[in-house]
């Protein structure tokens, strides 16, 4: 029996003696499946390839995991150091004994979770490799966990993970795209992860929200008007996405400027100028 993993998202699938016929992710309207069409990998042959797993620290008590080559999608996984312990959050979709090591040292992981089922990666195995912690789960999104595991934990809203550390429920590019709230990031004026609910464009002045990113689908005013608004109760001044984009400061001031500049060109305001 073996681990598949979606080549295309990077995102792991229960154990069977022969791949799925489809990755349910990428057949969704938000993702896409090669015209080649579905392919799949597993844990050894990434392995095999001789994958690299880099830890690098993005800001005192933050770090960022990728791997060379990427695994599916490419994330930058996000590692949050508190003094109750650590979260995984968007794991990406390969882990081993060495790379789940060189995590502990940054002390107990105490969760894994993901901002959304795209970033589910192999949040399974990493539970595994990290002694079993319990993996989030938003229940809005739980018919899209490929692989069942007893290690999944279902929650909705928001919950408390360690003090000053939570997850937070958005909606938006998904029912559940869920943030990761770190009060003492960016010096104690709080950090935001994001994920995809609220993605920063290049220079991180300005911000977008969309259904999906690779087949630009947009949302709804009413919409980025509710996931704008549940972002801006919480308190923070820094935002990351899951590929290494930030707002890196001032983010409550970009996020409603960019939330009322995407409501006014989705309702037609500006029609004149196209």
């Amino acid at each position: 029996m073996t681990v598949w993993i979606c080549a295309t998202c990077g995102v792991e699938h229960a154990e069977t003696s022969q791949p799925p016929a489809e990755c349910a992710i990428c057949s969704d309207e938000r993702q896409w499946v090669p015209r080649s069409g579905q392919r799949w990998t597993t844990a050894d042959a990434l392995r095999s390839s001789g994958i690299r797993v880099e830890l690098h620290e993005i800001e005192p008590g933050l770090l960022g995991i990728t791997s060379e080559p990427q695994v599916g999608i490419g994330q930058q996984c996000m590692l949050v150091t508190t003094p109750s312990g650590t979260l995984l959050f968007d794991p990406i979709g390969y882990v081993d004994e060495d790379v789940a090591a060189r995590v502990l040292e940054h002390g107990p992981v105490i969760a894994v979770a993901a901002s959304h089922p795209h970033m589910y990666g192999a949040q399974v195995s990493w539970s595994h490799a990290l002694g079993g912690v319990p993996v989030y789960v938003n229940e809005a999104d739980a018919r899209w966990v490929r692989r069942q595991d007893d290690v999944i934990r279902l929650f909705s809203g928001t919950i408390e993970l360690a003090p000053g550390l939570a997850l937070h429920t958005l909606g938006g590019h998904f029912p559940g795209s869920t943030a990761a709230l770190w009060d003492a990031g960016a010096d104690g004026k709080g950090v935001l992860l994001a994920g995809d609910a609220i993605f920063p464009n290049p220079n991180g002045a300005s911000v977008s929200f969309m259904r999906s990113y690779p087949n630009l689908l947009p949302l709804s005013a009413a919409v980025v008007d509710r996931v704008a608004g549940r972002a801006l109760a919480l308190r923070f001044d820094r935002l990351f996405n899951n590929f290494g984009r930030s707002v890196p400061e001032d983010a409550h001031r970009v996020i409603r400027e960019s939330a009322n500049r995407y409501m006014a060109w989705v309702r037609g305001d500006h029609d004149d100028l196209t």
